[in-house]
Parts: C-alpha cells; structure tokens; sequence
C-alpha cells in the first residue's frame, strides 16, 4: 500500500484558442500515506479537480509521475440515476463490477442502516433530501472497494446547516471505514476539522505552495480555538503570492 504520490506533475490543456495551451498544474507535488486524510484548497482553476482526476487515473501527467493505490472519484454532484432507487443507486458500484442485481442489493443495503439511510432503500432520488443524496452517493463510492477516496467538493451544493452536518458525518463515517482521502475543498474549516493535513495550491497554475498539520483530536468543532487557528494559518498561506 502506498497512499498517493505526486511528484513534478505538469498537465496542459488546448485552450480555447488552439495556439495557447492553458496550464492547470506546473510542479505539482503531493502525498497521502495510506490512510491519511490530506484535503486540498485553492482559488476556483487552481487544477484540484484535475489533481484528482489524475490521482484516478482518468488523466495522465505531461511530465512528472503519479503513484496511488487504486482509487474512486466522487464527483462534485451525486449523479444519482433518477428512474432508481437509493439502493439501486448505491449498487451500481457493484452492477459495473458485474456482481448480478440481486446480489448488489443485498451487499448494499447493511450500509444503509450503518450510515443512516435504513427505511429509505426503495426511495428514488427526488425524495430525498441534499444531505441523503451525498450519503447514497457516497456510500456507492465505498461500495467501489478502493483504497484510495478522491473526494471532489462532496458539499459544495449543500446548504451550510447541512453542510456542517454532513461534515461531522463524513468524519464519523470515515472513522468506521477507514480509507486514504484525497479531499477537494473550497471551505477552509471544513479542510481543518476533516483532515489530517492541509494542502494549500497556487493559483494557476496550480502548486503545492504550503501545508498545514492539522494534530488536533477528534471530533473538532469549526468553533474550537485550536480549529480557528489554523483556519487562519491555511487563509494566510492562499494569500500567499505563488
């Protein structure tokens, strides 16, 4: 088991005008150990969610290396597939693999009960409220038996109360279930109170140009003087010129 490791990453893209490229990631270095929860923060086209995408890989580097024990994407939005329902959602992590319907569900539905979803199993996505969807949709993510988690803004279209509590959730439930988390984040507390470490990116192109330890115990409270601190030190480093 290696965790994650990012090493001299540059990735281009043709821009909108074919003759200028534009630059996502330039000297791109991370690590994750194996189970270690690193979450990532920058501007908006900092290259995180490339980042992730090549920690997948669903891209590939133009120079540099990526190293990561086989990991799963969990998109920004749950993607649900509307005409199922929530068990059947989180089993299609199963069904691709090939495992029959029947058999999926029943691999699914403990997981229910463990995360909080027991008595919703036959409800389509529509009845569900925000923070079910992210729990469905994550819990098709586990279901994809990967070491490794990329987590790409989980929250982002939640609303705060919701947010704030899918965050301790996330923390519990990972508590439970264990895994190497690569976290794409916007939300600096949020990066604080879930994550081990705290790596703050460059504006594009998109660097490692600090990182903060987060050794505080858990559970952590964005209130906590110890939180705030820190919170304050990774606002301080975004701030930073690259």
């Amino acid at each position: 088991m290696d965790g994650v490791r990012v090493e001299a990453v540059e990735r281009s893209f043709r821009g909108a005008r074919r003759e200028q490229d534009v630059v996502a990631l330039r000297g791109m270095d991370l690590r994750a150990a194996p189970g270690e929860i690193v979450a990532v923060v920058g501007e908006s086209g900092c290259g995180k969610s490339t980042l992730l995408e090549l920690i997948c890989g669903l891209q590939e580097p133009d120079a540099g290396s990526v190293a990561a024990d086989p990991a799963v994407l969990m998109p920004q939005r749950d993607l649900l597939l509307p005409w199922a329902s929530a068990l059947d959602n989180a089993a299609l992590a199963l069904r691709v693999r090939g495992v029959p319907a029947p058999a999926a569900r029943e691999r699914a539905r403990p997981w229910f009960e463990r995360f909080g979803l027991g008595g919703f199993e036959a409800t389509p996505p529509r009845a569900l409220s925000g923070g079910m969807r992210q729990r469905v949709a994550f819990v098709r993510t586990l279901l994809a038996d990967k070491p490794v988690l990329a987590l790409d803004e989980p929250f982002a279209a939640l609303d705060a109360l919701t947010r704030q509590e899918m965050q301790g959730w996330l923390a519990r439930a990972l508590a439970a279930e264990p895994r190497t988390v690569v976290l794409v984040t916007h939300d600096v507390e949020e990066a604080v109170v879930l994550a081990d470490r705290v790596v703050v990116m460059s504006p594009r192109p998109g660097r490692a140009v600090a990182e903060v330890d987060v050794e505080l115990p858990r559970p952590r409270h964005r209130t906590d003087a110890a939180v705030v601190a820190l919170r304050e030190q990774a606002l301080e480093a975004l701030g930073a010129p690259a």
